[in-house]
């Protein structure tokens, strides 16, 4: 159903240079959308001459971080334009967006916010999802996001909150590993749970990122190399929704390119050898 690209990287400013000059071994890129959208917040023509460079050289997915599709706001239209005139000039391989609402009476808030999980709520981003794809006339990729607190009228897992949303919406996951190992740890659930109820055939990407402790909460801060309990827990996402594409994130505490390439290859090993295993 979706594209398998295979391991890609966040685009973030910090590296522009190296892979324009350098070209390294990545299958793909992600460009977060907002930055190459025109608004002040963004980067303006100079990135947009870089992205047109790099997408020569590479497949290009756009990772959207402000729609806000759980908000009570109206779907802003002018976003929704800009980003169309993106996805029209690129032609990424996939699209994507958060499971999240990031306003408030039109006052960006900066911050992906949970959702509570409940009928009403779910028919609503469904609805919101299906105007999204109706408008950019292709099935979007929706991401699972850490959050810090749980609504108390919630009436689904998150987990079956997210298979309901993409049969009723016929949208896409992009299973955010990282994600999904914080929200277990700050709330205390089976991680491999929430894999398990997930629909295998309409994951169509995974991220992998990095978090920090603070106190007895799991922060995701995307400014560390992915620990050992991601890593473990990837490989048990490749053996449910096999060799995904997959992309790493780093937003932060940025280290040398060549740090992150080896993370790369990690997670190369980690689907070779679940691979592997499941061909005995």
């Amino acid at each position: 159903m979706f594209t398998r690209l295979g391991l890609g990287l966040g685009l973030r400013k910090t590296y522009f240079r190296q892979l324009l000059t350098e070209s390294p071994a990545i299958d793909w890129l992600e460009a977060i959308s907002e930055n190459f959208m025109s608004t002040p917040a963004g980067w303006g023509d100079p990135a947009l001459a870089a992205l047109e460079r790099l997408r020569e050289r590479y497949p290009l997915a756009l990772h959207g971080v402000a729609l806000s599709l759980g908000s009570a706001d109206a779907l802003n239209q002018n976003h929704l334009k800009r980003l169309k005139d993106l996805v029209d000039r690129f032609e990424p391989a996939v699209v994507s967006e958060h499971l999240c609402w990031t306003s408030l009476d039109g006052q960006e808030l900066h911050d992906l916010l949970p959702l509570p999980l409940t009928d009403s709520v779910l028919n609503y981003v469904c609805e919101r999802i299906q105007q999204v794809q109706d408008f950019l006339g292709r099935r979007i990729l929706i991401e699972n996001v850490s959050s810090y607190v749980v609504y108390a009228e919630s009436t689904y897992s998150e987990w079956d909150f997210l298979s309901e949303l993409v049969k009723r919406s016929d949208c896409g996951l992009l299973v955010d590993v990282n994600n999904i190992y914080v929200n277990s740890v700050n709330h205390g659930f089976d991680p491999l749970q929430y894999l398990d109820a997930l629909p295998a055939e309409r994951v169509g990407q995974m991220h992998l990122a990095g978090h920090r402790q603070q106190g007895d909460w799991l922060i995701d801060t995307h400014d560390q190399p992915v620990c050992e309990a991601v890593w473990t827990l990837y490989g048990e996402a490749v053996k449910r929704f096999g060799a995904s594409s997959t992309n790493l994130e780093r937003d932060g505490e940025y280290p040398p390119l060549a740090e992150l390439l080896v993370e790369l290859e990690r997670a190369r090993q980690i689907q070779a050898e679940v691979s592997h295993v499941c061909a005995i």
